[in-house]
């Protein structure tokens, strides 16, 4: 039997060692700062792009991978053998699932490559991700491991917690006017993700505390007594409220497993600095 090889893209959110760890093949999409472009994740780290951004004055871009990009992951895979299973950042946000798929009719009719569309953002697939090497590298055979991938997705909770509606305006999610009247009411968007892989807003609150609250409510009345796998993603250098956040929904939740990540450059770049993003999977289901 083949063996079995993961591939995802960079909005994956996946920390460098885990995917060496569990080899995992990550394609990169691209940052834009004006003319410059940068390798997501290769070229520029989260912590190097934060102070970028901060220093830029404008709305920093992206762009996707190009169907050749994934074709030279997928042929040098299946080449050597492997069986690959790509899972990509939502349809709905990007052109790189298109890419993948496109990349895949690309290869002999041979090559056994399943592509996809995780219909979800960073670590909200990033996990997914993980779990499908964790099983790969364990001997599972390809039909169980998207079966898993299937069952995570349709039982994750995602929500971003937005600390500044710049960025949302800058990228013509909300209207100017509705930024400048957020911002002096203090008002922190909630967002989350639809089952189509749509960003959509969630709610709102006045205050970081008041979204912590609501996002808080909203989990234990869904999930009350179920044990959790939980993950806080911040932007680095922006971390005052995902400790908080993170002690109270520990405090709220039956949190049996825990983790914490960074929300890389290509999110960070629509959603902004200072963004809280929390995942959560039940377990035992």
């Amino acid at each position: 039997m083949a063996s079995i090889v993961v591939v995802t893209d960079s909005t994956a959110d996946i920390p460098l060692a885990t995917r060496e760890q569990l080899g995992i093949e990550m394609v990169p999409l691209k940052v834009n700062f004006g003319a410059e472009s940068y390798l997501d994740n290769i070229e520029l780290q989260p912590a190097e792009f934060y102070k970028k951004l901060a220093s830029f004055g404008k709305l920093a871009t992206s762009s996707q991978p190009s169907p050749a990009d994934f074709h030279e992951v997928y042929k040098r895979l299946t080449d050597e053998g492997h069986s690959v299973i790509s899972i990509q950042l939502s349809s709905a946000m990007s052109g790189t699932y298109q890419s993948a798929t496109i990349a895949k009719s690309m290869l002999d009719d041979d090559a056994d490559v399943t592509v996809i569309d995780s219909k979800s953002a960073s670590f909200g697939y990033g996990k997914i991700v993980v779990r499908a090497a964790e099983l790969a590298q364990a001997g599972a055979d390809k039909a169980d491991i998207i079966a898993e991938v299937e069952r995570m997705r349709s039982e994750l909770r995602l929500y971003f917690l937005v600390d500044t509606l710049e960025y949302l305006q800058k990228g013509g999610r909300i209207g100017k006017a509705s930024a400048v009247l957020g911002s002096l009411l203090n008002i922190k968007p909630i967002l989350s993700i639809d089952k189509e892989g749509f960003v959509y807003p969630f709610d709102k609150a006045r205050g970081q505390k008041r979204a912590m609250a609501r996002v808080v409510e909203v989990l234990e009345t869904d999930l009350k007594d179920t044990p959790v796998n939980l993950t806080v993603a911040i932007t680095p250098g922006y971390s005052d409220g995902a400790a908080e956040m993170a002690e109270l929904l520990k405090s709220r939740l039956n949190v049996k497993e825990y983790a914490e990540t960074e929300i890389g450059p290509v999110i960070g770049a629509h959603a902004g600095p200072g963004t809280i993003g929390l995942f959560v999977f039940p377990l035992g289901s």
